[in-house]
């Protein structure tokens, strides 16, 4: 699943595997409304975790429990890239994945994370993306996380601007009227 925030860490967008796993309309998942959807016990963790890392505009990750429709936990890894350049070289926000775990997989863990490298895990089957554009930013998301890891560092500045691209077409995708200020 993929999510889009703005430079205070407030969703703008979360593609359809949101609602679908949720049950979340994204309207309601705006802003920090998608937090109703994190398991109570760590939704202070996440948040702290989100509030930490947006304000020197850092990579993040977190690994969480996620209410489904039905309100049963499902462990999710999530985490961000930030966005620099809409205004210079400010933090605009950040382009993320959510990846669900396979069941069971993590019952015994609890909620952590770190303001660091995001690294995603392989998408589990219920939340690949569904559309080109989902597909694209995780693919991107993806080889950000590789590239360090070759040695390419010179191509990083060029993929953070293809990411902040796909975040800007994904934000056009929620109607203004929808959209947070």
């Amino acid at each position: 699943m993929i999510f889009l925030t703005d430079a205070n860490g407030h969703c703008v967008y979360t593609s359809a595997e949101w609602a679908e796993l949720t049950g979340q309309e994204t309207k309601d998942a705006l802003g920090r409304g998608w937090l109703a959807r994190v398991h109570s016990e760590d939704r202070s963790v996440v948040e702290n975790i989100i509030n930490q890392a947006t304000q020197p505009g850092a990579e993040f990750n977190v690994r969480y429990r996620l209410l489904k429709s039905d309100d049963t936990c499902r462990w999710v890894a999530a985490g961000g890239v930030p966005s620099f350049g809409l205004l210079g070289d400010a933090f605009a926000g950040y382009l993320g994945t959510i990846t669900e775990f396979a069941e069971g997989a993590t019952d015994t863990i609890s909620a952590y994370g770190k303001v660091d490298r995001f690294r995603p895990p392989s998408p589990y089957h219920t939340t690949t993306p569904a559309c080109a554009l989902d597909l694209a930013a995780d693919h991107l998301l993806i080889a950000h996380s590789l590239i360090e890891d070759d040695g390419g560092k010179r191509a990083l500045p060029d993929l953070r601007k293809a990411l902040f691209k796909i975040g800007e077409a994904l934000a056009e995708k929620i109607p203004k009227q929808e959209r947070l200020n």
